[in-house]
């Protein structure tokens, strides 16, 4: 069977089939009557069947005509609500937004904006995948995440990067630590210190050994563990010191740890929104992105 009819004509269908009358169907529909017959001979020659049964004196829908209208009834009704569902997705209604961002951004970037967020879209749903770099980066390339905050990506040619803040390492350690009222730390200072670090897989690890390549001594590391909250905690217990981005030593542990920015070298990274190079977001996620990027990016 040959399709050769349009929305114009379902909708012309119904119209006849609920006013059983050409005459009110076409005022309703702002036809002529010969239009509306146009409309109805058309979808009956495309389907091959008799819709319905017309006298001088009434409209009927045969017995085909009576199950499709049902069937029609049906695909319009789920059409309006596909309509009407992308209109509530392109005016912020409904929908939800995923964002992939390293555990220290969440802390420090994430509650204003996303309460602001909150209040004014409340039905849209947040997730937040709180992430390392590197499954930060995976996620966003593959489209699990619609953006993220990270540290890296900035290379990667799939990946649009825009700086949000620099932040500097800092030498993470009990309040009650000699060295914990210093302005700040060179590195020599520390060499005999119990140091506590990521592993060698971690993007921080990464980033420290890099900027410690030119120099002749390095820290001793008696423990490693996988993330940087892990090492926080062993800080916390009195097992050593770590040198750690700044961001992650959070207000909350003030009163147990402090940080000490490190110098000589200084060691900086620079977190930025990250997404996907030509990849469109849907409305509600360019909104969450735009409302972040005003909060937070600032001249550097």
């Amino acid at each position: 069977m040959r399709i050769n009819y349009d929305l114009h004509d379902l909708q012309a269908f119904v119209a006849v089939a609920q006013r059983a009358s050409f005459r009110q169907a076409a005022a309703d529909l702002f036809l002529s009557q010969s239009a509306l017959s146009r409309r109805i001979d058309k979808l009956e020659d495309s389907l091959g069947v008799k819709l319905f049964e017309r006298t001088t004196r009434r409209v009927q829908l045969t017995n085909v005509g009576q199950t499709f209208l049902v069937n029609v009834r049906t695909a319009l009704d789920g059409l309006e609500d596909a309509v009407l569902g992308v209109a509530d997705l392109a005016a912020h209604r409904t929908g939800s937004v995923t964002l992939a961002c390293v555990p220290s951004a969440v802390w420090h970037f994430l509650p204003d904006v996303l309460a602001r967020f909150s209040e004014r879209f409340p039905r849209i749903r947040v997730r937040v995948h709180d992430e390392s770099a590197q499954d930060v980066l995976n996620l966003v390339l593959a489209g699990v995440a619609d953006f993220g905050i990270n540290f890296t990506g900035a290379e990667n040619p799939e990946i649009e990067f825009e700086p949000i803040y620099v932040e500097s390492y800092v030498l993470a350690m009990r309040s009650s630590h000699p060295l914990a009222g210093r302005k700040e730390l060179s590195w020599k200072e520390t060499m005999n210190e119990r140091y506590i670090s990521v592993a060698t897989s971690s993007g921080n690890r990464t980033v420290i050994d890099a900027a410690l390549a030119g120099v002749e001594k390095h820290p001793v590391i008696l423990c490693e563990v996988n993330h940087v909250s892990g090492v926080l905690a062993l800080v916390e217990a009195g097992m050593g010191v770590a040198a750690v981005p700044g961001l992650s030593v959070l207000p909350g542990r003030q009163d147990t740890i402090v940080g000490v920015p490190l110098v000589n070298p200084a060691i900086h990274r620079t977190l930025g929104l990250i997404a996907k190079r030509n990849h469109t977001m849907a409305p509600a996620a360019r909104t969450l992105f735009d409302m972040l990027r005003e909060a937070l990016v600032k001249p550097q």
